[in-house]
């Protein structure tokens, strides 16, 4: 895998992450370079826009709950096609140290290897249901973890 021009498909498909939707180019390269060999997990944050924006005016209105689920339905099983797995998907409870924090949802997808990361990313049905987690959205942090 040449790590540049996955990156360049990547930012192709999914913008460059300046609107805090997908990653950036950097962020893209520092998974990308990571050992292809080693599992590791993305743990998701999310908080969820109360109606959807789609930023089409043709697009059905929907709950950002509503939105990401559309997401999810093909998200779940192009994940499991990759190789990967969620190890847990529940909704926030609440901050117990530290600041508190307000999110929706957290996820936690295992992937086996870089080369499941990659599949499940470069799965053109799932690049189409990004469109969704997108409008779903109105902030995320998503984390790696190693194994």
């Amino acid at each position: 895998m040449n790590v540049n021009d996955t990156v360049r498909s990547l930012v192709e498909a999914y913008g460059d992450g300046a609107d805090g939707h997908a990653p950036t180019p950097a962020q893209w390269h520092r998974i990308l370079s990571r050992d292809p060999h080693n599992p590791f997990s993305l743990v998701n944050f999310f908080k969820f826009n109360e109606t959807a924006d789609y930023r089409d005016e043709n697009a059905p209105e929907a709950s950002g709950k509503e939105a990401f689920r559309r997401y999810a339905d093909v998200r779940v099983p192009s994940m499991h096609k990759a190789g990967g797995e969620f190890l847990a998907v529940a909704p926030f409870s609440g901050s117990l140290f530290g600041q508190d924090q307000d999110w929706d949802l957290i996820a936690i997808g295992k992937y086996p290897n870089l080369d499941a990361f990659v599949s499940l990313y470069s799965n053109p049905e799932y690049i189409q249901a990004f469109k969704h987690r997108t409008a779903a959205i109105a902030k995320q942090v998503v984390v790696v973890m190693d194994h």
